[in-house]
């Protein structure tokens, strides 16, 4: 039986903008879902359905029917304030914490015409790949609710797969909107450093942080993505030789031209962890490679030179950032072990220290674009190994907790440290029917290129069609 939620955000859109539906009749069926749905999901922390619906209801007088996403369900990840509803940033720190201001994401997708549901669930100050929380529960697979939906964007990703939402905003600072689209099957786009201007990583430390979409397609990624870009100005907002300034959109309905691969199954973590790659995470890379040279593009293997480097500066980096978490005394008793862990170790560090962890990244982003010049895009396995089970990272040894961490997800940081922009693919499934996808990186700016190849992929492949048991 056909229900709203099988159509794509861009399906929607239209019927919103031919009157076959409201806003109003789209917000109440999702809300209807979460509610039903979520208790088991996790993938909300808090829902809002009188703001929605009084929104829905009032959105033609508030905003024009030209915004990008007007009429389109959202959530706010909880490390995102929105003025009046309660923000935990996944913590026990913040429980009952209720801003009263709005961060500037939150209002470039309310101008662009989104309705936020409420605030999808997110680990604790977005530290862990994993969504695992003490203020919250788990976000769980929706393709197998033992296993986790990864992080820190975990809560987003389960709304979207388990069609509670039809697109949802993330953040990536280690790869916390590809991690979690990789495990629940969908597309997660981290936009290249300096692009989207209400998260262009240049005020982060080190500039890791950005914001993105994740999506069940392309299409659908981009067109959050365009409404993220087009939403504000600011000043630092960067534009890279290769970016055409149009819509990203188009690209990725297009699904346009041939490209020089690079394929790459090692990480800057091999000096440091054991890290293995499974037999499927193997097989959904293969299967991708089999289908871009069928397209036409050219795929040549590379290998990353090793750096023991990376490691402690980037480890460093992680550190430093939770230093400033606002704890003490006794407050840091309310912490997980992992984030004290970094935040006793983040404040230990010198200034000294931080600055050479600071310098190697930088020296590392130049290295690794030089090596990667010669390529349009860069293909690599999106995670090691398959969706984590509940419970899997060690809650008693930080240490090991952080080496799991980089053990499962050791292709997405270097994205972040590097700018570059990067893509998921959900092309595969195992055995058992779990999502396994790829990761492509881009030159500076390249999006397009990397909307263009999924494009191409998805047409092929069509993983758009899978979904979870309860869809």
């Amino acid at each position: 039986m056909f229900e709203l939620h099988h159509l794509t955000a861009q399906e929607q859109w239209d019927w919103l903008h031919r009157g076959e539906i409201t806003p109003l009749e789209l917000v109440t069926h999702y809300l209807e879902r979460i509610e039903r749905l979520n208790p088991e999901l996790g993938a909300f922390t808090t829902v809002t359905p009188d703001a929605a619906l009084e929104r829905a209801g009032h959105l033609a007088a508030r905003v024009p029917k030209t915004a990008p996403l007007w009429g389109i369900p959202l959530g706010d990840k909880d490390l995102a304030r929105r003025a009046g509803v309660r923000t935990t940033f996944g913590s026990r720190l913040f429980e009952h914490f209720v801003p009263d201001f709005s961060d500037e994401l939150v209002e470039v997708l309310d101008a662009a015409g989104g309705i936020s549901l409420g605030k999808t669930n997110a680990p604790e100050f977005g530290l862990p790949s994993y969504t695992e929380s003490l203020v919250a529960s788990p976000a769980r697979n929706p393709w197998d609710l033992e296993l986790g939906a990864g992080g820190s964007s975990g809560g987003a990703a389960v709304a979207v797969a388990a069609g509670l939402l039809p697109v949802a905003p993330g953040s990536d600072g280690g790869g916390s909107i590809r991690i979690p689209a990789a495990a629940t099957g969908l597309v997660g786009v981290k936009p290249s450093r300096g692009v989207v201007p209400a998260g262009t990583g240049l005020t982060t430390l080190a500039g890791l942080v950005t914001v993105g979409p994740l999506a069940r397609t392309v299409a659908d990624a981009a067109m959050l993505l365009d409404a993220m870009i087009a939403g504000s100005e600011y000043p630092y907002t960067v534009r890279a030789p290769s970016w055409d300034g149009g819509p990203l959109l188009g690209a990725a309905t297009r699904g346009e031209g041939r490209f020089q691969l690079g394929v790459m199954t090692t990480s800057p973590w091999d000096l440091a962890y054991d890290i293995q790659i499974s037999p499927e995470a193997h097989a959904a890379l293969n299967f991708a490679l089999g289908e871009l040279s069928a397209i036409g593009h050219g795929i040549e293997e590379i290998a990353l030179e090793p750096d023991d480097s990376y490691a402690p500066a980037f480890r460093t980096i992680w550190q430093a950032g939770a230093a400033g978490i606002p704890a003490e005394g006794k407050e840091l008793e309310l912490l997980e072990p992992l984030t004290r862990w970094l935040v006793e170790r983040g404040r230990e560090l010198s200034a000294r220290t931080l600055a050479e962890a600071l310098v190697a990244l930088t020296a590392y982003e130049r290295w690794v674009i030089r090596q990667f010049r010669g390529f349009d895009a860069i293909v690599t396995p999106a995670v090691a190994l398959t969706p984590r089970p509940i419970g899997w990272y060690s809650r008693e040894d930080p240490e090991l907790n952080f080496a799991q961490q980089c053990q499962y997800t050791p292709f997405t940081s270097f994205a972040n440290v590097t700018g570059l922009p990067a893509i998921t693919l959900p092309v595969a499934a195992t055995d058992e029917g779990l999502p396994m996808g790829i990761q492509l990186l881009g030159r500076p700016g390249g999006e397009s290129t990397l909307l263009s190849i999924g494009a191409q992929l998805e047409r092929r492949i069509g993983w758009q069609r899978r979904h979870p048991p309860g869809w």
